[in-house]
């Protein structure tokens, strides 16, 4: 039996001690660490390896100095079997009291689950195999004043997860590796970008307008300045002025904030991919996300038919990215779902049958291209799994993207939907200054949205043709693995204040 199998060992407080008492006991031990000269929040340790890299490249006799944090104990009263580790891998320690220190001993008394330690040892193979470290000393680095979560049933609770995601990380090992892949995934889409010559770039998160979407944003007061001041909602605005300024190539990771709902796709602050690409389109664009997200799931995943799961690990969906991917028109999919008279009925007509046929909720101050919006997002969105390009969207709902030569009531876009939400749009941009400003103006009655003359201006100066990106990452995230809601992927999400 190794340590991380055994059960729990009783520890100084008796069962069905409150946390009280837990703390109680540990602060007892902290006391005693400092009348022993022990530095109970330690300092500086040089290592030579890591735990998970110890069991990748393991090899008895070998001397190793490595830190961790206590995850399991087997004491056997002269001997004890422990697991030290972190996020990304853990190990097996093995203690004697014959192989060390009396001092070191006695500090071991006072260590619990959850205490960071350093450990110095050789390593050595179990008779039942299992790869330890025998140490020859220990250093205290971190005493931990509050008991670990109960290591049989971790954090089951989601919203203490969300809330202390410190202890699902301890508790949820799902948890841990998830976001250790997401980091990797970033790292990935970083190199991709690269790999293409794209720059990568950094452009204002405070912002004198809200520009590149149409969203509520938060507002705050710069004070030196005098002057009112929002949390960006997009880069777009000013990731064009830089293809303006000659650069042919750029992309920004970001975070974006918007003062809407919460949901289980929407937190109001989150990460988007934006790329823009001189000389391209949306075709082009559609063709590098493509290549993007199925080269990620081959590499992490190693398939591109991507399993999803309920609570109770059952699969309830499997995504099939293989390519090419799916390309429809917006009006063919809503001719598909709403009938194919649908853009010949009056605006009444299609305001009474979106309400009392399709049972949608639409309110009465929503235009008549919002109504058929919200026939898409209902009917066809919702039930849209495996990858599906939606092009050439009324021109209405996108400003910044240019208008089709052949049917100027549409533009040049396509919206990406994969599992029934949408991961990424894509547009031929719109370059043209004069145009720019009158759709700026057509959109401009509305409270949450501001004419940026300073950028109509900057597009005078002269915007080559270009096809332009956003990705939603945390949502990439969730359809690469499964995860049900975004708050599983986001470390920190939003949360009401408990009282």
């Amino acid at each position: 039996m190794t340590a991380d199998d055994s059960q729990p060992t009783p520890g100084s407080a008796e069962p069905g001690s409150t946390e009280a008492d837990l703390i109680a006991v540990r602060r007892q031990k902290l006391a005693r660490m400092r009348e022993l000269g022990v530095d109970p929040f330690g300092g500086r340790f040089q290592t030579n390896t890591t735990p998970e890299d110890l069991q990748q490249s393991y090899e008895d006799d070998r001397k190793v100095r490595l830190a961790g944090r206590i995850l399991a104990i087997r004491d056997m009263g002269k001997s004890v079997f422990f697991v030290i580790g972190d996020v990304h891998g853990r190990i097996q320690g093995y203690l004697n009291k014959k192989a060390v220190s009396e001092r070191d001993w006695d500090t071991w008394q006072l260590l619990d689950r959850g205490d960071w330690i350093g450990i110095d040892g050789t390593t050595f193979t179990t008779g039942k195999g299992e790869p330890t470290v025998k140490v020859e000393s220990l250093t205290v680095l971190a005493k931990s004043l509050r008991p670990m979560p109960d290591k049989w049933h971790g954090v089951s609770d989601r919203e203490l997860k969300y809330r202390k995601r410190h202890l699902d990380l301890m508790a949820n090992q799902e948890s841990a590796d998830l976001f250790v892949l997401r980091s990797r995934i970033l790292a990935e889409i970083r190199a991709f970008f690269h790999e293409r010559d794209f720059l990568e770039v950094e452009t204002p998160m405070l912002q004198d307008v809200a520009g590149g979407a149409a969203a509520r944003p938060f507002e705050t007061h710069h004070n030196a300045l005098d002057m009112p001041l929002t949390l960006r909602i997009a880069p777009e605005l000013y990731l064009k002025r830089l293809l303006v300024g000659g650069f042919p190539k750029v992309f920004e990771l970001n975070r974006n904030f918007r003062n809407e709902g919460i949901s289980r796709r929407h937190n109001p602050e989150f990460t988007m991919l934006e790329a823009y690409w001189a000389f391209a389109d949306f075709e082009m664009m559609a063709e590098l996300v493509e290549e993007l997200i199925c080269s990620l799931a081959e590499k992490f995943f190693g398939t591109l038919k991507l399993e999803h799961k309920n609570e109770e690990g059952e699969v309830v969906r499997t995504l099939d990215l293989s390519r090419p991917w799916k390309r429809a028109s917006y009006h063919d999919l809503i001719k598909g779902v709403a009938g194919t008279d649908w853009f010949d009925l009056s605006p009444e007509q299609r305001r009474d049958k979106a309400q009392n046929e399709f049972q949608l909720e639409i309110g009465s101050d929503l235009e008549d291209y919002e109504v058929t919006q919200q026939v898409f997002e209902k009917l066809v969105e919702e039930h849209t799994f495996d990858p599906c390009y939606v092009t050439h969207v009324d021109a209405k709902l996108i400003p910044l993207a240019k208008l089709n030569p052949e049917n100027p009531a549409v533009i040049d876009v396509y919206e990406l939907i994969i599992n029934g939400q949408e991961i990424s749009p894509g547009y031929s941009e719109l370059n043209d200054p004069d145009v720019q400003r009158a759709r700026f103006e057509e959109q401009s009655g509305g409270e949450t949205q501001q004419i940026d003359h300073d950028f109509v201006e900057t597009l005078e100066h002269g915007m080559p043709p270009a096809g332009g990106i956003g990705i939603g990452i945390d949502r990439l995230i969730m359809l690469l693995t499964g995860a049900p809601t975004i708050r599983d992927v986001v470390l920190f999400p939003q949360l009401k204040r408990k009282d």
